[in-house]
């Protein structure tokens, strides 16, 4: 692997599609290694935009949109960083010779659709999910909850991330609004959502799974201390690591992360999440990139899940080890507006080994991530105490 230098022929460029906080992160790590990155997201001054070295807004569904702008800046890699993308369009640009996708455009494919990752897991790999149905319409909905799914369930669009569209419901009679949730919160309006049946667990943890070049050039699969978090209507709220649970259950854990991350291929970071009782796991999602809940690794880690993407896409050495426990906390926006402030910074900042990430972003929605607090302890108990504790004491106000 040769490194180039920013902003000249030798350049070794990379192209983020979707540059939220997480996309913000990731560039970040590959400016640290030499990197030319541009950002592209869908709306302007968005966080990754703010830190790379060149930033460009387009609607990334828009195949022609996307392969004219590839073609002007001619990456040699492109990394997706969210769902909304034409990746049709992404597999033409790769079979042309123009970029590789990371970690690979079918990864991309099936991951950005429930459908496609649920069938390759759950058909294709014969690993343990939840009981599930894909349906179209409220009626084929209430079929499939009717015909063996049951109550309590989560019903979800086929695209969306961070819990948008998301519901679970108790009996017949949220079955319309979720519904119309799920059909109005996607990503892209697919015209179809999945139906899942409750498991009864103990935990969800996101097993952060890197594939990597080892020295002799081969790929190897390593695995971060799992990760335990807190959601709130589908989206994080508190992360922790390391999660306590049985060698079992995270061998087990382990190996249902390989199998599927094998099967996509490709190099990078993958964040897998996963229920577990006892023993016993089941398969819920992946992602190919980065994981919301795996900002705590900003904190617990020698190196953070963004500079472990960064260094296996360009084929260099990784280090998964823990320096300390850690968690995470979400500071939320509490307000609709544009261009706020955050109040109680330095309250934040003078809580025993806590930290804070304020993302940047344009504008606040009430219940928008607009920031992380982070925090290090003698154990998991004392670094969520910590995360909190300083996340509550950052305060939004109007500009």
């Amino acid at each position: 692997m040769k490194i180039g230098t920013p902003l000249s022929p030798s350049a070794t460029r990379v192209m983020l599609l979707g540059s939220g906080e997480l996309g913000k992160e990731v560039i970040i790590a590959l400016q640290r290694l030499g990197v030319e990155v541009i950002a592209v997201d869908r709306y302007p001054n968005a966080p990754g935009h703010q830190v790379a070295h060149r930033a460009h807004v387009i609607n990334m569904a828009d195949g022609a949109a996307l392969r004219a702008l590839v073609e002007q800046e001619r990456p040699h890699l492109i990394v997706p960083e969210i769902e909304a993308l034409n990746t049709e369009t992404l597999a033409e640009i790769e079979a042309a010779g123009l970029a590789t996708v990371i970690p690979t455009v079918r990864a991309v494919q099936l991951t950005m659709n429930r459908e496609g990752i649920r069938r390759l897991a759950a058909e294709e790999l014969a690993l343990p999910t939840s009981p599930y149905a894909f349906v179209e319409n409220q009626e084929q909905l209430q079929a499939a909850i009717d015909g063996g799914i049951g109550y309590p369930c989560f019903i979800k669009p086929v695209m969306s991330s961070s819990g948008k569209g998301q519901s679970r419901i108790t009996g017949p009679q949220e079955v319309a609004a979720a519904w119309d949730y799920a059909a109005s919160g996607g990503r892209v309006n697919k015209g179809k959502a999945i139906v899942e049946g409750q498991i009864d667990f103990d935990y969800e943890i996101t097993l952060l799974t890197i594939r990597a070049k080892n020295a002799a050039g081969g790929i190897e699969t390593h695995f971060c201390e799992p990760i335990g978090h807190l959601q709130v209507k589908g989206d994080y709220v508190e992360s922790w690591q390391p999660q306590p649970m049985s060698a079992k259950a995270l061998e087990c854990s382990r190996e249902i992360a390989r199998v599927v991350t094998d099967s996509l291929g490709g190099l990078g970071l993958f964040g897998v999440e996963l229920f577990v009782k006892d023993d016993e796991v089941w398969f819920s999602e992946v992602s190919p990139r980065p994981h919301d809940t795996g900002m705590v690794t900003m904190a617990s880690q020698r190196l953070s899940e963004f500079e472990l993407h960064a260094r296996a896409i360009l084929g260099l050495p990784v280090d998964v080890s823990l320096r300390a426990p850690g968690a995470s906390a979400v500071i939320y926006g509490g307000m609709d507006a544009a261009g706020i402030a955050f109040e109680g910074v330095e309250e934040a900042l003078a809580v025993p080994q806590a930290d804070i990430r304020l993302f940047g972003k344009p504008e606040s929605f009430t219940r928008r991530r607009m920031g992380v607090a982070l925090a290090t302890g003698r154990d998991v108990d004392e670094a969520r105490s910590r995360a909190k504790s300083a996340a509550g004491k950052v305060r939004p106000v109007r500009g």
